[in-house]
């Protein structure tokens, strides 16, 4: 995406100006007048900052720190592309932000590129975009730098976004899946499930009805407050697709740990639950776009949990488990009955189109 001195536009002839087009055409991914006059009138709009207005292909990072670099970069699709709690471009500047805020560091900048379905309306494009842009700045994570490309209709399912992020991280912290120590405490800043489920009813294939919105958030001012009053977590991670119980065996696996969690310690909003049981769903498999795993020494954890419950993202945080040496490598839930049983990796595909 380039914002440098546009050419005057010339007379309407062909292609159309853009206010003529109800719908992404073509010709708005050929670089040329229409490409620059939608990056104008959509994205400048809501994305203008000093670095993106700078019009180079390239951008500088604000607010540059010494510390170590860290990057991520992430794909989006979801089908619908809107859903109760949020939409794709919510979901795209959130779960960037998200993987930034898990290693501990300050989530500085993101880039954003977008793949437009010829026929997409530009009254949506807009909608998304301006989602993106209040979720920025929600986060306080501006978007300094981007692309657009549109493909035939038929190929991109309406909008794909893909986004990367710059953090800086201060030198002592080593916040890794490979950290997690016998003895310490499994925290969840919430509760499990929000975000599938959310999709799954939007999209109205199962005839199921319920009131469940997604949990998709930015979380790193959650994550900053845990931060600053601790610099002994040992893992953090947001768990997106393949849930809580996926993630926690990939930690179980990086760190040679077991990990226990307790079943009536696991918040599920009652909605998200009853719907689970009905389609014959675990809420520990299904996704989340708002909750973050912490897992530190088991002597902060109650001071953790009160300063996660204090902020608007982590009213329902629960401590769910433990970290043991016994069974490295896998995660076992202690159920309600008394009972336990292996909580595996997910195997496949849950839900498609949700992350």
């Amino acid at each position: 995406m380039t914002s440098s001195e546009y050419p005057p536009m010339q007379a309407p002839v062909c292609p159309l100006p853009y206010n003529d087009y109800e719908t992404i055409v073509m010709a708005h991914g050929s670089g040329g007048a229409l490409s620059l006059d939608l990056i104008k009138k959509v994205f400048l709009p809501c994305f203008s900052n000093p670095a993106l207005l700078a019009g180079n292909d390239f951008a500088e990072v604000p607010g540059f720190v010494h510390g170590r670099v860290v990057v991520s970069t992430d794909a989006h699709i979801v089908s619908p592309l809107f859903f109760p709690g949020g939409d794709i471009g919510r979901l795209s500047v959130s779960g960037t932000v998200n993987d930034l805020a898990v290693s501990g560091g300050i989530p500085l900048c993101l880039t954003a590129s977008f793949v437009l379905e010829e026929g997409l309306k530009i009254s949506t494009l807009e909608k998304i975009v301006k989602s993106m842009a209040d979720t920025s700045l929600e986060a306080g994570v501006p978007i300094i730098a981007g692309d657009t490309k549109v493909v035939e209709r038929g190929k991109a399912d309406g909008i794909f976004i893909s986004t990367s992020g710059v953090a800086v991280i201060g030198a002592r912290r080593a916040i890794v899946g490979s950290n997690a120590q016998p003895g310490d405490a499994v925290i969840v800043s919430g509760t499990l499930g929000d975000h599938g489920l959310a999709v799954l009813t939007a999209r109205g294939e199962l005839g199921l009805s319920a009131d469940i919105r997604s949990d998709v958030a930015p979380l790193n001012n959650l994550i900053r407050k845990v931060t600053e009053f601790t610099d002994q977590i040992h893992v953090m991670r947001d768990p997106t697709r393949g849930g809580v119980a996926t993630t926690l065996n990939e930690i179980a696996q990086q760190s040679h740990v077991g990990i226990t969690l307790f079943e009536d310690q696991i918040p599920v909003h009652p909605a998200v639950r009853s719907a689970c049981e009905l389609l014959g769903f675990d809420p520990l498999y299904v996704a989340n776009e708002g909750k973050v795993i912490i897992i530190l020494p088991a002597n902060l954890a109650h001071e953790v949990l009160s300063i996660l419950q204090h902020e608007p993202y982590g009213q329902n945080a629960r401590l769910i488990g433990q970290v043991q040496a016994d069974s490295p490598g896998t995660v076992h839930l202690k159920t309600s009955i008394g009972g336990t049983r292996v909580l595996s990796m997910l195997s496949g595909e849950l839900l498609p189109r949700i992350c």
